[in-house]
């Protein structure tokens, strides 16, 4: 693949990207008690899973590799008024530069795919205090499921032929082994469809949240695609539209 700046476009993964739904966060709750819990957010990106903790209660710390998606979190922890109960840094899933044992819940949002498993869990194994959990969650678009995505992939692979994450089905069952040969427990995946609906607008801001987009191709070649994507649009696909997404979480206790 090309090479990746997830930075580049962190306004528009906040501002067009969906987040979690509500039923993401309750379907937590009833797992682990949010609020007052102390949670690392690992790939935080521009703080999606990180804020709606510490809005829910939770004291948080949002990491990324990317410097670009770090200063968008922060700017917008500070809007909503949320400076007291997270904080965001730049760091890996595998060097976090937490102190060990200090989390009760460990969280990783569309993100995992980017990690080296074993490294990954060694560190989260580090941070989390005996009996603290692990959330692995995705959120896409079902493309197998909905003619736009299907069409905007297609559209992808015209300008970036070697984009690897075509057809996704939004299920990663590899997950679940990643964690066992962590050593952690699993406890429980779960797995549900969301709609959600998209101006056009909305929608070419979303592909340039996509790794395959706006984090890879140069500026006059997304400002091609742009002009392709909105041509689609108009001929094919009146707004609103309803695209389908799927949540994915698997969950696992440190022994």
């Amino acid at each position: 693949m090309r090479a990746i700046d997830f930075g580049i476009h962190s306004e528009d993964y906040a501002a067009f990207r969906p987040g979690f739904p509500r039923s993401f966060y309750k379907r937590i709750e009833t797992i682990v008690p949010i609020r007052d819990a102390r949670v690392l957010d690992l790939g935080t990106g521009p703080g999606t899973i990180a804020l709606e903790l510490a809005a829910l209660g939770a004291s948080v710390v949002g990491i990324d590799t990317a410097a670009g998606q770090i200063a968008t979190a922060t700017r917008l922890t500070k809007e909503r008024g949320l400076e007291a109960r997270s904080e965001f840094r730049t760091g890996s899933a595998a060097q976090t530069g937490a102190e060990e044992g200090s989390f009760d819940l460990v969280t990783a949002g569309n993100c995992w795919h980017w990690f080296d498993p074993s490294t990954a869990m060694a560190e989260i194994g580090r941070v989390l205090r005996p009996g603290g959990l692990l959330v692995i969650a995705h959120y896409a678009y079902l493309a197998r499921h909905s003619p736009l995505a299907r069409e905007t992939e297609e559209l992808i692979l015209r300008f970036n032929p070697t984009w690897t994450m075509a057809g996704e089905s939004g299920v990663h069952p590899d997950e679940i082994d990643d964690v066992i040969h962590g050593g952690f427990r699993f406890v429980e995946s779960f797995s549900w469809d969301e709609p959600e609906e998209f101006s056009h607008a909305r929608w070419i801001g979303r592909m340039h949240a996509c790794n395959g987009v706006g984090a890879t191709l140069p500026p006059a070649e997304l400002a091609r695609f742009d002009e392709e994507l909105t041509r689609l649009l108009r001929q094919r696909h009146p707004e609103p539209i309803t695209v389908p997404h799927r949540v994915w979480c698997v969950v696992a206790e440190r022994r």
